[in-house]
């Protein structure tokens, strides 16, 4: 019994911190006061501590001696491969959910991506990028593999905690993102091949980090130019 509740209290911690970090109340370099965060959820440092390390291993948390757990800072590199990791198990999870997709999930699916469309006239990338998550959801949720469907839900808030919306750096690659599920619903109602369906995901999903970098690379120059005519004024 005790082993049970423990491990219980030990994954409500994990997933109570998680959400935190994932939702940004737990900001990066938020340190992690393992007391505190056991008097909120009614229990003993014990199962904190055990949540901690999960997230350590996660990427999501950082813990130094003297210092103790704090929220990971971001880096690009970082977000570079949460994006490529994202890309390719979302994939296969999709492809894996297509055969267990009813009409009544993909008519959701097309009318989320209708307000995403709806969207685009008067742009909020924080809206368009909520909404692109439930799309995405809803679509990979119906896998069977439930390790697979858990890996990804913990890279989508590992995106969450490392940007906020890449649709803010790119937002012309908004439209295409739409048009792009459109096409993904589509192979899936005309019951395309498993392989189809997870090739278009996988694009999809790599054509937003592949836009994100390209605007990191055109950017760059301005940000050195605007450096170097600060550091020539006397």
């Amino acid at each position: 019994m005790t082993a049970t509740a423990s491990l219980s209290k030990a994954e409500t911690a994990y997933r109570w911190i998680r959400e935190r970090v994932a939702d940004q109340t737990y900001q990066p370099g938020h340190k992690l006061v393992l007391a505190q965060i056991a008097l909120e959820l009614d229990t003993s440092v014990v199962p904190v501590r055990e949540a901690i390390r999960r997230l350590e291993a996660d990427g999501l948390v950082t813990f130094e001696r003297n210092v103790g757990a704090r929220v990971a800072m971001v880096d690009q590199g970082s977000y570079t491969q949460s994006m490529e990791t994202v890309a390719i198990l979302e994939a296969a999870a999709v492809a894996q959910a297509q055969g267990h997709l009813g009409a009544d999930d993909l008519d959701a699916a097309e009318q989320i991506n209708d307000q995403m469309r709806a969207l685009l006239d008067d742009f909020e990338p924080a809206e368009f990028t909520r909404l692109n998550h439930e799309f995405h959801e809803l679509l990979y949720r119906r896998c069977p593999n439930d390790r697979l469907c858990t890996l990804v839900e913990l890279e989508w808030d590992r995106l969450n905690h490392l940007r906020d919306s890449t649709f803010s750096f790119v937002p012309e690659r908004a439209l295409e993102s739409v048009e792009e599920h459109s096409r993904i619903v589509a192979l899936i109602r005309a019951r395309a091949s498993a392989q189809e369906v997870e090739r278009a995901v996988r694009e999809h999903r790599s054509a937003t980090l592949h836009s994100f970098q390209n605007s990191q690379t055109t950017t760059a120059p301005t940000t050195d130019l605007i450096a170097d005519s600060r550091k020539d004024k006397p």
